[in-house]
């Protein structure tokens, strides 16, 4: 915190001060932003006060730093407040999209005086990532929150042009600021100031530059609810008589499932391998005959364009394999490298936090081997003692590297893994009672499908997802002749997939009961 000692003789202003406010998270550079302020301020011959009252936690908690400056004026000493009140802030920085939100909440943003200058990029919030659906908030409805608070709004992803020029978002909202001209600073004095900070100078001397331009040619962004989905389009021939076999068998399908079912088969090749890609089309050729017979051509076939996507994600199941597969791959030491800016030159290590259960140790041994443990209490309880703990593992090290590597390389014995088997099992009692309904209720039969997303992850989240879509499907019964059976069993996933509990899908199924 930066202050001005007052003798007990000098005059005090009576001069309104200019204030801002800069909500950010941990890691973001909210701080450096802060001091970028003062110091441009006092560069220019203002006073200038800087104060921060930090979140709960890096992540989880925002921090909120706040700025009073006014020019000096005849030696009078200025009085300035420590704290934001609401309906008193000049301009509002906030390095995160739903940060805007809350400093529209607090009262921060004003319509009669208010600049807020926000990035609409996300940095998702942990009630969020522990929703077991889409726990993400709606950027529409802060956007829309802003427009009616807001004076004047400049938002566009400040983070993701910061990091095109190798620097952080703190660099590009300083050049959002500089050019939306609510300060009466020249555009030099905020270069100097980042000169002057001797840390990555050029990076954020480009990345300052890039935001300024941005701001003066395009200021704001629109923001969209619906999440961002390509699928790529089934491609020529590639010369690879495997592959190009594959996409061969894909051209057979109606055309509106062709992109689905490329992504399925690309997933499936990279989870195991091209003759499980086959299989997965081996399905699909069955699927689609019975929604032909079933009247689907005529509705655009919607049980084969679910069935492509959700048995691919069925097929490709999250295993101790799977997991150890993606940690040692160098992609995502690449991405991670990638994220966190490190240098060439500069080591960077990877904490993984793993809790394997002895379930999991059962499931990647061969069938008859991980069930003879399972059937024997006493052993399989002495086992889980020794296994079942956490671990944190650093995959940066040789040791746990080369661990996870060999434990990656048994996917070419997953086909005869007790893991494999259960799950193959599910997955079929799945697809026919989805079959078994369509010639009775087609609608219902597509949202059947649909039920596959309540199960994911492996360990504790496997078998809560597995818990739940047990109990989803245990209504189909009730459900199979009625005209709005469809609508109820998405209700009930919906449920499902509100709370991690499932008290919201134990009150669906009850009403079911009623019927």
């Amino acid at each position: 915190m930066k202050h001005t000692q007052i003798a007990a003789h000098q005059r005090l202003s009576t001069d309104k001060p200019l204030s801002l406010a800069i909500l950010a998270m941990g890691g973001q550079g909210g701080g450096v932003l802060a001091d970028w302020i003062v110091a441009v301020a006092e560069r220019s011959g203002w006073i200038a006060q800087s104060t921060s009252v930090p979140g709960v936690a890096q992540r989880t908690g925002a921090t909120i730093y706040y700025i009073e400056m006014l020019p000096e004026k005849d030696g009078a000493q200025p009085v300035l407040s420590l704290m934001p009140s609401p309906g008193d802030v000049d301009i509002v920085l906030a390095a995160e999209l739903m940060e805007a939100g809350r400093s529209v909440l607090r009262g921060l943003v004003t319509p009669d005086k208010t600049t807020l200058i926000a990035s609409t990029h996300r940095s998702f919030a942990i009630g969020e990532k522990e929703k077991p659906g889409d726990g993400i908030g709606n950027p529409e409805t802060v956007t829309q929150a802003t427009d009616f608070a807001a004076r004047n709004t400049i938002a566009f992803d400040m983070d993701t042009l910061a990091v095109k020029n190798g620097s952080v978002i703190s660099a590009s909202m300083f050049g959002a600021l500089a050019a939306s001209g609510t300060l009466p600073f020249e555009r030099s004095a905020y270069e100097e100031t980042i000169k002057e900070g001797g840390k990555g100078v050029s990076a954020s001397l480009k990345a300052f530059d890039a935001a300024f331009e941005r701001t003066k040619i395009k200021p704001r962004d629109s923001v969209s609810n619906e999440p961002f989905k390509r699928l790529d389009p089934l491609p020529g021939i590639t010369g690879n008589v495997v592959l190009d076999a594959l996409v061969a068998r894909i051209a057979a399908f109606p055309e509106i499932a062709h992109a689905m079912l490329f992504a399925g088969v690309k997933k499936l090749t990279d989870f195991q391998d091209p003759a499980y890609a086959d299989e997965y089309l081996d399905h699909m050729s069955e699927i689609l005959s019975r929604d032909q017979k079933n009247g689907g051509e005529a509705k655009g076939y919607p049980f084969t364009v679910q069935a492509a996507k959700y048995l691919a994600v069925a097929m490709a199941y999250d295993d101790v394999v799977r997991v150890a597969d993606l940690k040692v791959r160098a992609s995502r030491f690449e991405r991670v490298r990638r994220e966190v800016g490190a240098k060439d030159g500069q080591i960077l290590y990877m904490t993984e936090y793993m809790h394997p259960r002895m379930e999991e140790i059962c499931g990647t041994m061969p069938r008859r081997m991980g069930e003879w443990i399972e059937n024997r209490p006493k052993l399989f309880a002495r086992l889980d003692k020794i296994v079942n703990k956490g671990r944190r593992v650093r995959t940066g090290t040789l040791f746990w590297f080369f661990g996870l590597y060999a434990m990656s390389s048994l996917r070419r014995i997953r086909r005869k893994t007790l893991r494999h088997a259960r799950e193959m099992e599910h997955l079929q009692a799945w697809l026919d009672a989805a079959k078994a309904t369509l010639p009775v209720n087609y609608d219902l039969a597509v949202e059947l499908l649909g039920n596959r997303r309540l199960v994911k992850g492996y360990s504790d989240t496997h078998s809560r997802g597995l818990s739940k879509f047990d109990r989803v499907m245990s209504v189909l019964p009730q459900l199979r002749q009625r005209e709005d059976g469809a609508d109820w069993m998405r209700r009930l996933r919906q449920a499902a997939l509100a709370d991690e509990k499932g008290e919201l899908l134990d009150g669906a199924i009850k009403t079911i009961a009623t019927l």
